[in-house]
């Protein structure tokens, strides 16, 4: 690791760079190879075979979700459990979590999109400005992810709001 200055030179297309990409990409279709994402990225870089057995894990262990759960949501209703290759995410104690207010943040931002979560079968919705758990955007849309749309008493000018 080298510190930041002004003027350096940051190589992201080396050879070494592209190489290393690609084993990494590698050992994730290995874990999840239905990850749509991952196909993607592995389709722009060129990747045509993966040389490791493939676990069809439904989660790649990015977490994504258990950030986007605690620091955006709020929620702190998942979280990491276990530890070296036997580590997985689940809900506390892998029971229903009273936390949970079942926004489909995690399903929306997890890459594999394959998360054991409730999402559209939610009971309540989400603001993301104020963690409302009854915005004004629950009337206006038939949808799981509402929760990324903020609630009229967290926008300035209340009737941008569509």
């Amino acid at each position: 690791m080298h510190p930041v200055m002004e003027g350096m030179e940051v190589r992201t297309h080396s050879n070494r760079v592209i190489k290393t990409r690609k084993m990494i990409l590698e050992l994730l279709i290995a874990r999840c190879p239905s990850s749509k994402k991952l196909q993607d990225m592995a389709s722009m870089l060129e990747l045509k075979e993966v040389r490791f057995k493939p676990l069809n894990e439904d989660c790649i262990l990015c977490g994504l979700c258990v950030r986007m759960c605690e620091e955006q949501m709020g929620a702190k209703a998942i979280g990491y459990a276990g530890r070296g290759t036997d580590r997985y995410i689940t809900t506390p104690f892998d029971m229903t979590s009273e936390e949970c207010r079942k926004c489909g943040a995690c399903m929306y931002i997890c890459p594999a999109c394959e998360l054991r979560c409730q999402g559209p079968e939610a009971k309540t919705t989400l603001c993301s400005g104020c963690l409302n758990t009854e915005p004004v955007c629950a009337t206006k849309y038939d949808d799981a992810m509402c929760f990324m749309v903020p609630c009229l008493s967290c926008v300035k000018r209340p009737e941008d709001v569509k």
